[in-house]
C-alpha cells in the first residue's frame, strides 16, 4: 500500500462518528414544519367534515315538513334532543359543534318552528335563531262574545279560558288599551288573526282592539250621529246597540232596518225587548229562553230595563256598526222572525201581533 492510499484510508477511518449521525438526523425546524403541516391537515379535514355535514340535507328524501315546539327555558341539549325525537335531526355530534361555531346555541328563541323538507343543519340552526315561529290563522266570527272567544283561543292556541276572561275583564288591562268600562266585550273586533302559541293574552287583546279602532275610525267619521234623528249616541252606546243588531239580524241587508227599529224605540222611551240581551245576562247561550227568563232581572234584560243594556253582548262586525251609524229611515217599531233568516217589520203592535201569529204559530 502506497503512502498516498494509506493516507486516504486513514482519512476515512479517522472521520468522527458524530459526523456520520448528523447526516440522518431531522433538524428542529423540520420537526416544526412537519407539525404545522399535520395540524393544518387535521384542521382542514375537521372543517371539511363539519362543512359537508352543515350543507347536506338531514333527510334528502323527505317530502313533508315537521313542526316542533321549543318550550321557554329549554337548554341547547334539550332542544337538540327534541329535534332528534321529532325526526328533524339524526344524532350527530357535529350539530352541537356547528351551533357553537355559528354562535347560535345561546340565541335560540322559544316557540313553534316548522322545518321544511330537505332542510340542512345550518338552515335548521338559522331558523331557530331567527325566531320565525309558526303563525296560526285564528278566525273570530262576527257576533262572537268573550266566552265563545275564550273557547276558540283555548282550542286554537291552548290559552286557558279563565286566564283570558280574567284579562278581558281586568280594569288595568282595559284602561291600558284606551277603553272605558269593566269588559272588552264589543271591542275585540271579529276578523282572522295570525297568532302564535305562547303568545301573551295582552298582545292578542291589543291586536284585536287595535283592529276595532282602525275599522271604527274609518266608518265613524262620516256616519256617526246619523241615527234617524235620535240624540247622538256615545261610542260605547253605538257598539252596544251594534252588538244587539249583530245578534238579531242574520242578513246584512236587514241590519239598517233592525237598527232603525231599536233607535225608534229608544226615541219613544220604549223597552227594546231583545231576546239576545236576556240570553247574555243569564249566560244561557245554548238553551231556549222561557217566560220566566224574560222576567228575570239582570243588567242586560231589556224586557225589564229601559234603554240599552250596560254594555255590548257580543263583538259586532263592520256591517252592524255601520247599521247603527247610518240606519234606515223607517217608521218600524217591531219585527219578528220569518224562520228563514229574514224578518217581518211592523209599525204598530196590531200589525206585529198579526205577523207573530202568521210566522210563529
Amino acid at each position: 500500500m502506497t503512502d498516498e492510499k494509506r493516507q486516504e484510508g486513514e482519512d476515512v477511518e479517522n472521520t468522527p462518528p458524530a459526523l456520520h449521525k448528523s447526516a440522518g438526523r431531522i433538524s428542529v425546524s423540520q420537526w416544526i414544519a412537519g407539525a404545522v403541516l399535520l395540524v393544518f391537515v387535521l384542521l382542514f379535514s375537521g372543517v371539511l367534515w363539519l362543512w359537508l355535514y352543515a350543507i347536506h340535507p338531514v333527510h334528502p328524501s323527505d317530502s313533508s315538513s315537521i313542526i316542533v315546539e321549543i318550550q321557554p327555558g329549554t337548554g341547547f341539549a334539550g332542544i337538540r334532543q327534541n329535534l332528534e325525537k321529532a325526526g328533524v335531526l339524526k344524532p350527530d355530534v357535529r350539530f352541537s359543534l356547528l351551533a357553537h361555531f355559528l354562535a347560535v346555541s345561546r340565541n335560540i328563541k322559544a316557540g313553534e318552528y316548522e322545518f321544511a323538507a330537505g332542510r340542512t343543519p345550518v338552515e335548521i340552526l338559522r331558523l331557530l335563531e331567527s325566531g320565525k315561529v309558526v303563525q296560526w290563522p285564528v278566525t273570530v266570527p262576527e257576533g262572537t262574545n268573550i266566552y265563545q272567544l275564550a273557547a276558540i283561543l283555548n282550542v286554537s292556541l291552548g290559552i286557558q279560558q279563565d286566564q283570558f276572561l280574567a284579562k278581558v275583564q281586568d280594569e288595568k288591562t282595559i284602561s291600558s288599551l284606551g277603553l272605558p268600562g269593566f269588559s272588552l266585550e264589543g271591542y275585540l273586533f271579529p276578523d282572522t288573526y295570525k297568532l302564535t302559541r305562547n303568545q301573551s293574552v295582552e298582545s292578542i287583546l291589543a291586536m284585536m282592539t287595535g283592529r276595532f279602532f282602525t275599522v271604527y275610525k274609518e266608518i265613524a267619521v262620516k256616519n256617526e250621529g246619523a241615527a234617524a234623528g235620535a240624540e247622538p249616541l256615545s261610542r260605547h252606546e253605538i257598539v252596544t246597540l251594534a252588538s244587539i243588531v249583530e245578534k238579531e239580524a242574520a242578513i246584512a241587508e236587514e241590519r239598517p232596518l233592525v237598527a232603525a227599529v231599536f233607535l225608534n224605540r229608544l226615541k219613544k222611551k220604549m223597552r227594546l225587548q231583545a231576546d239576545p240581551t236576556v240570553i247574555y245576562g243569564l249566560k244561557k247561550f245554548d238553551m231556549a229562553l222561557t217566560k220566566k227568563d224574560l222576567k228575570t232581572p239582570t243588567a242586560y234584560n231589556t224586557y225589564v230595563n229601559k234603554g240599552l243594556p250596560e254594555g255590548p253582548i257580543c263583538n259586532p262586525g263592520k256591517d252592524s256598526l255601520l247599521a247603527v251609524l247610518n240606519p234606515a229611515q223607517s217608521p218600524y217599531l217591531y219585527f219578528v222572525s220569518k224562520n228563514d233568516g229574514t224578518h217581518q217589520f211592523s209599525r204598530t203592535l196590531k200589525e206585529h201581533n198579526r205577523a207573530v201569529y202568521q210566522f210563529q204559530r
